[in-house]
């Protein structure tokens, strides 16, 4: 009944999810501010947000979002907000907070919820979403709109696989980071103005 391209699907979507972004910054700040475990939350609740984009997909919020400028901006308005709030939170961590040890400022619960809402929020994943997906679907196919949600869940799976492992690797260097706070300062401000640098880019970007 999923009549897709899945070869094709699998590599473009490996090379899209690789990509650095806002996603990949989020999730290796927290590793590196919380440790792995923080990694893997962030990761998984990015894939959790692109499991709602898949839902959104499929009901046809993207086509939605393509046509009502008001929507639209109301999406891309809330995702800039909070890349903003999230970029100078780093931005503003204060140094001597950085040699205390592990911070245990933010629950996984939190951290999870982090990356969900950062997703979500964002306009252009829904967009993307909907003109992405379809591409694979084949021509004749007879049940394009379970291809193209089986394809979105497909795709938040990998997103999981790619980015939970970066997570890792991240959250494995917090401790050397920790012990060394003059570069874990930098590490945070260099995240930071990345964020708050996406989330204007966000805010003023075109469709």
């Amino acid at each position: 009944m999923v009549e897709a391209s899945w070869a094709f699907f699998v590599v473009a979507s490996l090379v899209l999810i690789a990509t650095p972004g806002q996603d990949m910054i989020l999730v290796m700040s927290r590793s590196v501010a919380h440790g792995p475990a923080a990694g893997v939350a962030t990761a998984a609740g990015v894939s959790i947000g692109l499991m709602g984009h898949t839902i959104l997909a499929t009901v046809g919020l993207g086509a939605l979002l393509r046509t009502s400028e008001w929507l639209f901006a109301a999406f891309k308005l809330a995702g800039a907000a909070y890349l903003l709030y999230l970029g100078f939170g780093l931005l503003l961590t204060k140094r001597n907070d950085l040699a205390l040890g592990p911070s245990s400022s933010r629950s996984l619960g939190r951290l999870f919820f982090d990356g969900a809402f950062s997703n979500i929020s964002n306009p252009k994943i829904a967009v993307f979403y909907f003109a992405f997906l379809p591409q694979f679907v084949l021509p004749d196919g007879q049940h394009p709109t379970l291809t193209i949600f089986v394809l979105g869940i497909v795709f938040a799976m990998l997103t999981f696989a790619v980015k939970a492992p970066v997570g890792l690797f991240a959250g494995a260097l917090s401790g050397w980071l920790r012990s060394r706070p003059s570069v874990l300062a930098w590490i945070y401000r260099l995240s930071g103005a990345i964020l708050v640098g996406l989330g204007v880019k966000l805010a003023f970007e075109r469709r």
